[in-house]
């Protein structure tokens, strides 16, 4: 697991203690909407090399968790550390910048562009030299390769990175969106329901993938209505009921009755 290693030595210099943070926590998350609180003193942590859920009914209040953990909405009270330091977002650039890395359900893929074209998007490479950078040439070879690399290291298989991503299948959109999120998000990456609207076979292609994200101790947080999704990959489960995190389990220590229990209220955290 990732984190922050400490040596503590007596005279001897024998002995040694090992301290080690969570890649993200909150603590004491509350926000409100007007009148309307939408989560109250809401906690959450996830390691690195950890693949975490978040569930929930709707209105529970995992979407503006995930909203305030990516900068989007900047909570009322409560803190957030990344690797054992408090840091606060002010934006979603902030967050980006810290290494937070969101893919939501939408993608904000254009359509229009290639493969290569959308994992760089807002982050195209100048050409190196320093004519053609001036006159802002990119440097296409180079985000062809980077963008290579990192769909191969998730193993994941696109026909033609030059093909627009409006022929591509909706579980090759979804993996190509993640492949960006690794490529630029250093610590977290969160999903938010990378499997919806997915058939059998792409939705097993989105989840090897994200096996392959926990590989490279990458902490990922993953909110989904999917139970069957969430029991197949995840390490551990954080529920949330009206803005509050009720309970967390070990995903092998828990089953799908005891979850919906937490989810609906049957069973108490």
């Amino acid at each position: 697991m990732g984190g922050i290693t400490l040596a503590l030595a007596d005279q001897s210099g024998a002995n040694t203690k090992t301290l080690s943070h969570p890649a993200i926590e909150a603590k004491d998350i509350s926000h409100s909407f007007g009148a309307v609180k939408a989560l109250v003193n809401a906690n959450i942590s996830v390691s690195a090399g950890e693949v975490k859920a978040i569930v929930g009914d709707n209105g529970a209040g995992k979407s503006t968790l995930l909203k305030i953990l990516s900068g989007l909405v900047i909570p009322d009270n409560g803190q957030i550390f990344l690797d054992g330091e408090k840091v606060s977002f002010t934006s979603p650039v902030e967050a980006l910048k810290s290494g937070i890395q969101t893919v939501y359900q939408d993608l904000a893929l254009i359509d229009t562009m290639s493969a290569t074209q959308n994992v760089f998007v807002g982050r195209e490479e100048l050409a190196s030299n320093w004519f053609l950078k001036k006159l802002g040439i990119v440097n296409d070879r180079h985000m062809h390769q980077e963008a290579i690399k990192a769909l191969s290291d998730l193993g994941i298989k696109i026909p033609s990175l030059n093909a627009t991503v409006r022929s591509m299948s909706g579980g090759q959109r979804q993996c190509l969106a993640i492949a960006r999120a690794m490529l630029f998000g250093h610590k977290v990456i969160i999903l938010d329901e990378p499997t919806a609207a997915l058939g059998v076979h792409e939705s097993a292609q989105v989840l090897s993938v994200v096996d392959q994200l926990r590989s490279k101790g990458l902490a990922i947080l993953i909110v989904s209505h999917n139970m069957q999704h969430v029991f197949k990959i995840t390490d551990s489960i954080t529920v949330m009921r009206l803005g509050v995190s009720v309970a967390s389990r070990k995903t092998k220590d828990t089953n799908p009755e005891e979850i919906v229990g937490l989810i609906t209220g049957a069973i108490s955290g």
